[in-house]
């Protein structure tokens, strides 16, 4: 779901083009989260998805792994803006 955030431009920065500027992708994100939280909450959809409920440090692993995509989307985007658009451009 930190990718998706990484969708709201291909090249600009999320500093720049922030994710609210597209509401529905907000809502989607959060959906997606609701859906994530019942299925590993609620006993009844955990038992139908076999999974279990996600600790505290098991939740830190999964953000830490997770939150680096953005890091390294925003890396690209800043590339493609400022080295790799200058040599494409018609004056």
């Amino acid at each position: 779901m930190f990718n998706a955030l990484n969708a709201v431009s291909e090249n600009e920065s999320l500093l720049v083009m922030p994710p609210w500027c597209n509401p529905w992708l907000i809502f989607a994100i959060l959906l997606s989260f609701a859906q994530h939280f019942a299925i590993l909450y609620v006993p009844f959809l955990s038992g139908v998805f076999g999974v279990a409920p996600l600790t505290y440090n098991e939740w830190v692993i999964v953000i830490a792994f997770s939150f680096p995509v953005i890091l390294l989307d925003e890396l690209l985007k800043f590339i493609t803006r400022n080295f790799l658009n200058k040599n494409n451009k018609v004056e």
